[in-house]
């Protein structure tokens, strides 16, 4: 792939759609969040990418299955219940309080819950969904720039996470924090977490980073840091990660949020943007598991390819 399958993303041209797409996207989260049985890590509560933007998955809805699917070609979010029940709602301008209460009386039309939780997830300082009449524009253009950076985002991470035997995530499109993420673990217990993550209840905090990883990951920018960006971590962080050797050149260490942070215009702008983000990854998860000693021998396997079983 080239520079030009990877599209320009500017957080602040696009931030008060992000924001409201965000918003969005938590209702729907909270929906799949309310209705499924906790999965370790929250792996329960993410969506995953389509040919059309992504999906909450099947959701258990007492005997039936609910999908519920942001189609951002079409500008819409799709409600679908397995005994062939659909409903959709457009993605436009407008308030987060109306959108909230078209997607409370869709649910109610199709005969599923809607009692999910109705205050936003790790955005300090928002009002609850019912109460956000802020009107916020839809800038359909940027957002399917975003949904089309993270395909190519989620292409190299699924290659990278090919390179590994031991316990892996799927690729994830988390909407608490809005990132595309991939987590690696030693297979080892960790520490308990501290919590105090913004937003965030430290139950949920403690039961995510119960054991020891090593993730990379992509967002499009924050008010706390505007620029879209790749990062990496390893939890707990072992002494020396944070001066280890990372590639490309343009990654660093962020003291202040205790990651490695690569800016994807850095990826973007590259002459192999793949082969840079892959670099990231590897370089990142080396030092990560050379310092905490994982089995890495037990753990890796080589770079899978289509249609070539792996060698045993």
């Amino acid at each position: 792939m080239t520079r030009q399958d990877w599209p320009d993303l500017d957080w602040n041209a696009w931030r008060e759609t992000a924001i409201g797409l965000q918003l969005r996207c938590q209702i729907v989260g909270k929906v799949r969040l309310a209705l499924t049985p906790w999965l370790n890590h929250s792996w329960h509560v993410p969506f995953y990418l389509t040919a059309r933007g992504w999906t909450t998955s099947a959701i258990p809805c007492g005997s039936r299955i609910l999908q519920i699917d942001f189609d951002l070609i079409g500008d819409a979010v799709h409600f679908a219940t397995s005994d062939g029940a659909t409903r959709s709602i457009a993605l436009a301008a407008g308030t987060i309080a109306d959108f909230h209460g078209e997607v409370v009386s869709t649910l109610k039309a199709l005969g599923a819950a809607s009692d999910f939780d109705g205050g936003p997830s790790e955005m300090p300082g928002y009002p609850r969904f019912a109460e956000d009449r802020e009107q916020r524009p839809y800038d359909a253009e940027a957002v399917r720039a975003f949904w089309r950076a993270l395909i190519q985002v989620r292409r190299v991470f699924y290659q990278f996470r090919t390179g590994f035997l031991g316990k892996a995530s799927p690729i994830h499109l988390f909407w608490g924090s809005f990132d595309l993420a991939a987590t690696r673990f030693s297979g080892r217990v960790a520490p308990k977490h501290p919590g105090g993550m913004p937003g965030l209840p430290d139950d949920v905090a403690c039961e995510a980073y119960s054991h020891e990883e090593a993730s990379v990951g992509f967002w499009p920018g924050s008010d706390a840091f505007p620029h879209a960006a790749f990062y990496a971590y390893a939890y707990p962080e072992p002494t020396g990660y944070a001066v280890a050797p990372v590639e490309p050149e343009q990654a660093a260490w962020n003291s202040d949020m205790r990651e490695f942070i690569l800016p994807y215009a850095a990826v973007r702008a590259a002459p192999d943007p793949d082969a840079a983000l892959l670099a990231f990854c590897q370089s990142t998860y080396d030092a990560a598991a050379d310092l905490a000693d994982w089995d890495r021998a037990a753990l890796e396997c080589p770079i899978g390819r289509p249609r070539v079983p792996r060698m045993v």
